[in-house]
């Protein structure tokens, strides 16, 4: 194995466990935020309008913030798979190596710093 050639075992070791714990925090986050998401009830009797406003407002915020947390999850999901079959580090646009530097700082990424731009 060259230099530059990465160990997939010393890439499983070092990234997988990073991986699994945010893909769990998130899922955790997405269940803790759930009741947010639900649709706001609009009793004019109880609640005024900015105060419905306003929590129409939040509402779309945390689905905004659960699209993200989603397509995250995804992208940790898809990592995950490509350490199992040992595709794990290598760019999926032209074939070289990511970098373990890059993977340090996103251990999700799927392109090399030259396709990424």
């Amino acid at each position: 194995m060259s230099a530059c050639e990465p160990d997939p075992e010393e890439l499983r070791r070092r990234f997988l466990p990073r991986l699994q714990a945010e893909r769990a925090a998130l899922a955790q986050a997405s269940q803790s935020t759930e009741a947010d998401r639900r649709p706001v009830e609009l009793d004019q009797q109880s609640v005024g309008r900015l105060s419905r406003m306003d929590a129409m407002q939040q509402q779309a915020m945390a689905r905004a913030q659960e699209a993200r947390r989603r397509a995250r999850i995804r992208a940790l999901d898809a990592a995950i798979r490509r350490i199992g079959t040992e595709d794990y580090g290598w760019c999926d646009s032209c074939g070289e190596f990511i970098g373990e530097e890059r993977l340090a700082l996103d251990p999700a990424l799927t392109r090399c710093r030259a396709c990424a731009r």
